[in-house]
């Protein structure tokens, strides 16, 4: 009995001991091929009074785990930055004044390095698809509730009405939602958030307070009414005299920025007339107001649609700018507008002038009257010219609606 219980051992260890064999060999094959490359790496030893110790340079180390040290890089850089923006919201609880910390310029290039027009097109495209029925509830509801969306004061308050995203963005509203101010000449043209107004000086724009740009990179050339042939590139102030055409006068701005859930739509903010568009392809960048402190002339690097003319003071301009996913800008009565298109390259522009030989004057708007629509949030830039005595009724950071009195005499 146990003689037959040793033949059957043996011949179990003997069917094991090949499975074995094969099983040690492809782990040594395998564990070489990973340490052949280690063989090729620098390394450091140092000693301690236990034993001599080998460590591998700082160089074989990022060699080995990029990925780790790219998380944990990146988790820190933006855990520093979240702490900066709550430090910064403390101090302003506080009155302190806070002094804007700029990007560089290896930050700014590194920004628009990003696709950011393609990604738009990409967004565009999506909130063009129709969404079934039974999923425009959820995804809009979703929507509403993430961006505070008030939805009482829509023409069509049923969401199954829209048939995708951007017929919801671009929803109109009840006629008595916004009434328009009659007192004071200058409303706001659409809902957001003051971000800065007052007086031009020596050029610059505040588009946050500290932060400025160039009222010449923003406008770009004054144009003569001769065919519009560009004006010779000229110093600030003569840059500023061509645009203040009535003595007495002082230029003054007004920026306002519309949030994701604002109503996107935006309207004359007074009667004026449009004589001239002007389209600058570009980036586009996030306008939100901490990048606004972060980047200087961001409108500048931005695309944007600059429509200038005149009222009753003078010169007039309104400035649509474009940001991220917001690449669609719509002029309501300019069909040969169109926006983050791949034919236009960057850092060039195109005008159009609406004055023609049978319309003399141009385009005339009446304050409160559609002018245009985006396709998500965005920023509107007023650049006019009026009296002395022109007074602003805001306070920066403050919420407005179209409608409201932006200023008056």
């Amino acid at each position: 009995m146990a003689a037959s219980v040793g033949r059957r051992c043996l011949r179990l260890l003997r069917g094991v001991t090949p499975w074995r064999s094969s099983l040690l060999h492809c782990e040594n094959t395998t564990m070489s091929h990973f340490l052949q490359p280690l063989r090729k790496l620098p390394v450091r030893a140092f000693y301690t009074n236990a034993r001599r110790v080998h460590t591998a340079s700082a160089r074989t180390l990022f060699l080995l785990r990029p990925l780790p040290i790219l998380l944990v890089t990146g988790s820190g850089y933006a855990g520093y930055r979240q702490y900066e923006k709550y430090r910064e919201r403390e101090l302003e609880k506080l009155g302190l004044e806070i002094p804007p910390k700029l990007a560089g310029h290896w930050e700014v290039a590194l920004y628009k390095s990003v696709p950011t027009r393609l990604l738009s097109r990409a967004w565009g495209r999506l909130n063009q698809v129709e969404l079934p029925h039974w999923l425009r509830r959820p995804v809009y509801s979703l929507y509403i509730w993430t961006f505070g969306v008030n939805m009482k004061e829509a023409a069509v308050e049923d969401l199954h009405h829209y048939r995708n995203l951007s017929e919801f963005f671009r929803r109109k509203l009840k006629p008595q939602a916004r009434p328009v101010c009659g007192l004071h000449s200058v409303i706001s043209p659409s809902d957001g958030k003051i971000l800065n107004f007052g007086q031009v000086k020596n050029c610059e724009v505040e588009q946050v307070k500290g932060v400025t740009y160039s009222l010449e990179s923003f406008l770009g050339p004054r144009t003569s009414t001769d065919d519009l042939p560009f004006a010779p590139a000229t110093p600030c102030g003569s840059f500023r005299n061509q645009l203040v055409t009535r003595e007495g006068n002082e230029l003054y701005h007004c920026v306002i920025y519309l949030a994701p859930g604002d109503y996107h739509c935006f309207h004359s903010p007074t009667d004026w007339t449009v004589s001239h568009r002007r389209h600058f392809p570009g980036s586009l960048m996030s306008v939100n107001p901490g990048m606004a402190r972060w980047i200087k002339e961001l409108f500048c690097h931005n695309e944007r649609v600059v429509l200038t003319g005149d009222w009753k003071h003078g010169f007039f301009s309104l400035t649509a700018v474009g940001a991220t996913n917001v690449g669609s800008i719509r002029i309501y009565f300019d069909r040969d507008l169109h926006t983050n298109s791949p034919r236009y390259s960057k850092g060039s522009y195109n005008d159009f002038s609406f004055v023609t030989h049978a319309n003399k004057e141009g385009i005339p708007m009446r304050k409160g009257e559609h002018l245009g629509e985006f396709n998500l949030g965005s920023t509107i830039v007023l650049i006019f010219e009026a009296p002395k005595d022109f007074n602003f009724k805001l306070k920066a950071g403050q919420k407005i609606r179209f409608g409201e009195a932006l200023g008056s005499l």
